[in-house]
């Protein structure tokens, strides 16, 4: 019994790693464009940072996840492995062609799959607030980015290019820019971490039958992050370099005044979807967002615009989620006609 219901906790961690892998571009891609900081210290820091933003603002996000798209109740060790690994798949496939992917997106379309397969699908939030939110979030990242850059950063860097010269080689700013980084990873943990926990979480209180919101319950979520947080760190090691590459260094160059307010806008939105409402979202998208806003202000619309990283990102953001909930779906399907989609 015990080694058929840790397969959930296997594929999660399968998944954690391949977060890792797409997480560590909107943390340390500025900061590493930048370059501020080594690429071989960048897992360590992002592991540690990811691990204090579940723990300490993660709850309202895992909630949503683990209940508010596909009913807690449904969820079976089949369905939870189902999920996990669809997700794992969209997103390794996304990170062998060094784009990084929604997470969120993609993990809220796997659920969604199995959930209209069921008629059990629960459209209120996801209708009414996680989809607006997925539109609302990058647009207003690149619409700080570009206002702040246009309207601040860049008469300032005319004005005070002496000072700020100065400012940029001493070492103060680098540490505050790789804190900064390191603040982007705490709020992926407040909101990236749910994807992997939250359907291992809802198939434990199902065996358990724990209530939300108990103590049972927040032990039990406190031991999936501790297991799953160094996977994150693993992830990061093995593949962030290829998509540090990716955003780092294809899209544009940053100095570390640009590469600290990018950190801060993005992460400030994703911790403010954490913490109010519980809103999974996409943080590399706020952070492309965010970089092409800038990105346009120091080199120019049409250069930014015909870079070709980009052309690859934007196909892979729409193609990723809908894999994730294809590859649910059909494994539902499966599932379901040899009968132990509820084992």
């Amino acid at each position: 019994m015990i080694s058929v219901h840790i397969i959930p906790l296997l594929v999660a961690m399968f998944l954690a790693v391949n977060m890792g892998g797409s997480g560590t571009a909107p943390s340390f891609s500025a900061a590493y464009g930048a370059n501020l900081v080594r690429r071989d210290l960048i897992p360590g820091l992002f592991g540690i940072f990811v691990f204090f933003g579940a723990v300490v603002a993660g709850q309202k996000v895992i909630l949503t996840v683990g209940g508010d798209i596909l009913p807690s109740e449904s969820v079976s060790m089949t369905l939870s492995v189902i999920v996990l690994g669809s997700v794992g798949l969209a997103l390794f496939f996304s990170n062998m062609l060094r784009v990084p992917q929604s997470t969120s997106q993609a993990t809220i379309f796997a659920l969604a799959g199995p959930a209209m397969y069921l008629d059990v699908l629960q459209t209120r939030r996801l209708l009414f607030e996680i989809i607006p939110t997925w539109f609302i979030t990058p647009v207003l990242a690149f619409a700080l980015a570009y206002l702040i850059g246009r309207y601040l950063y860049k008469p300032l860097s005319g004005r005070f290019k002496p000072l700020l010269d100065f400012l940029q080689g001493h070492k103060a700013l680098k540490y505050f820019v790789i804190c900064t980084a390191c603040y982007v990873s705490f709020a992926i943990g407040s909101n990236n971490m749910a994807n992997a926990a939250a359907p291992v979480l809802a198939m434990a209180v199902n065996m358990l039958e724990v209530e939300a919101g108990s103590p049972s319950f927040s032990m039990l979520m406190l031991i999936l992050v501790f297991m799953l947080a160094p996977m994150f760190g693993i992830g990061s090691s093995l593949m962030g370099g290829r998509v540090l590459d990716t955003t780092g260094k294809g899209i544009s160059s940053f100095g570390p005044l640009g590469a600290s307010y990018i950190s801060i806008i993005t992460a400030s939105i994703l911790l403010v979807s954490s913490l109010w409402r519980g809103i999974p979202t996409s943080l590399v998208q706020m952070n492309t967002a965010a970089i092409i806003g800038l990105g346009m202000v120091k080199v120019g619309h049409s250069h930014i615009l015909r870079n070709a990283p980009l052309k690859r990102i934007f196909v892979i953001w729409i193609v990723s989620p809908l894999i994730a909930m294809t590859l649910s779906v059909l494994f539902t399907m499966i599932a379901d006609y040899y009968g132990f989609l509820y084992i």
